[in-house]
């Protein structure tokens, strides 16, 4: 099972997802003109505005619920991964790919506004609507949304459910079966509430643990300050093969940094365009670049403050490449410690003795849980796609009893089997999508151009498909009009 499983991925994540990656998000960027930088005080200024509706979620619940689903085991375990496996220079890949990512991200949440249906009293979007109706080919939809499925429900869960339980194990020694049966438990009462309880419960939870995370890896940068040169010299001569150390990681660095940069922040994936056409907006592009925020928040704040406890504090171990077993180290200062959640751990109680491992423990449990409940709100809109017209009552009850099954047999497997199951789910969404969206870039930068338009005009912009001339956008044929106006009428 592990070596078809690590084939699998060893073809999903080849040299050739790497540069197209990195090549979707340059092109993006460059067709933007770089909207990453030119409209970030739009991005922050768009995230308090709207409001929820009867049929969709305020720009900030889409958000939050985008970032349920980005903030998770990624940015605790997968930096430590990334770390252990591509040096420190795979930090700066991160940042990198966020960056460019924002673009990507801008895209696809754009493409799920322009594109999104009121299905069942409820706003529904992302890459199978828009694969269907930009691109005329249903079958690509089906296929999109089938993988998004499996992915969401069954590969991915086991990931983050692991993590929670390793670093609950850690801490509190806990037993892992106990753990994943609270997960699920919690997990249930939930997810059978449908997508505004989970919108509400993300918008309260992660605002918090993002913060609370980052205020100790600030406490942490403080107390080790002069450090600081030394600890971003490591990172960019690391990420150009410049270290005397490692400098044979180079092509791993950027690999590393790419792949769990992805896995992270999740532009290109698709999995936060499920969320951005669910909000109640008056035009595609204010969502889109909401979402193009959320890659930032995700990359740029939470995964560097776990790199930063790590990196500042010595924390980690580097896996030499020249042994195919994993057990020569280029750096080797935590012995016995599996690439993860322990580094974090280790970091934080150097700095606050005793505090870390459950402080960890706890963070990872939020992050992760509020993760799991992003993935099944996205195989819900994906089972509401693939059951259109057809009563979905019992698909969707079978999903909650897959979806929570899969998260309480991740909490109790192996650690390795987890991730790498995971990324093969995340490399099938992440080939699709990226092809959907190239093909289909020419609405969301048209939709791009007339919310810049209507803004130059002191205008609050608002979308009309038809006198764009962009095609199968039914919702927005008539111009906008919110919950209450429709009413009314």
């Amino acid at each position: 099972m592990n070596e078809f499983v690590d084939g699998l991925n060893g073809w999903l994540w080849s040299t050739p997802m790497i540069v197209f990656c990195i090549g979707v998000g340059l092109y993006f960027s460059f067709r933007t003109r770089f909207l990453q930088v030119r409209h970030i005080k739009d991005m922050i200024m768009l995230m308090f505005q709207g409001k929820s509706s009867d049929a969709g979620v305020s720009s900030f619940q889409a958000l939050s619920l985008a970032l349920s689903g980005r903030v998770g085991t990624g940015n605790i375990a997968g930096t430590a991964t990334a770390i252990a496996f591509g040096g420190p220079g795979a930090v700066f890949w991160m940042w990198a790919i966020a960056f460019i990512g924002a673009g990507t991200a801008f895209v696809e949440s754009t493409l799920a506004q322009i594109y999104k249906v009121k299905q069942d009293g409820e706003y529904r979007g992302g890459p199978a609507y828009y694969i269907e109706k930009g691109m005329g080919m249903k079958w690509y939809g089906i296929l999109f949304a089938l993988s998004a499925l499996v992915a969401m429900s069954f590969l991915m869960p086991g990931i983050q459910s692991n993590s929670i339980a390793i670093g609950i194990e850690n801490a509190f020694k806990v037993d892992r079966a106990i753990t994943g049966a609270i997960i699920v438990i919690i997990l249930g009462a939930i997810i059978f509430g449908g997508v505004k309880r989970i919108s509400i419960v993300a918008s309260y939870v992660v605002p918090f643990m993002a913060l609370g995370y980052i205020l100790v890896s600030l406490y942490i940068v403080a107390v080790n300050f002069t450090e600081v040169p030394a600890v971003f010299s490591l990172i960019f001569r690391s990420a150009f093969g410049a270290d005397a150390a490692f400098g044979a990681l180079l092509g791993l660095a950027i690999q590393w940094g790419v792949k769990r940069g992805i896995y992270s922040n999740e532009a290109g994936q698709g999995t936060g365009a499920h969320a951005a056409g669910a909000a109640e907006v008056s035009h595609p592009a204010k969502q889109g670049l909401v979402q193009a925020f959320s890659v930032y928040i995700d990359t740029l704040f939470v995964c560097s403050a776990t790199a930063f406890m790590i990196l500042f504090t010595g924390m980690y171990n580097t896996v030499d490449p020249s042994d195919s077993t994993e057990k020569t180290f280029i750096i080797h200062n935590l012995p016995g410690v599996e690439a993860g959640p322990g580094y974090t751990q280790a970091a934080v109680d150097t700095a606050l003795p005793g505090f870390g491992a459950g402080f960890v423990a706890i963070a990872l449990f939020f992050f992760a849980f509020t993760t799991i409940m992003a993935y099944y709100y996205i195989a819900e809109t994906n089972i509401a796609y693939l059951t259109r017209g057809m009563n979905s009552k019992w698909p969707m009850f079978v999903l909650k009893i897959v979806l929570m099954a899969s998260t309480f047999y991740g909490a109790v497997k192996t650690a390795k089997l987890a991730w790498a199951l995971g990324d093969v789910g995340l490399g099938i969404m992440v080939w699709l999508n990226l092809i959907a969206i190239v093909i289909l870039a020419k609405p969301a930068l048209m939709a791009l151009k007339d919310y810049e338009e209507q803004k130059k005009a002191g205008l609050d912009p608002v979308f009309n498909s038809k006198e764009l001339g962009i095609r199968n956008a039914e919702y927005w044929e008539d111009g906008y009009k919110s919950e209450e106006t429709e009413k009314v009428s």
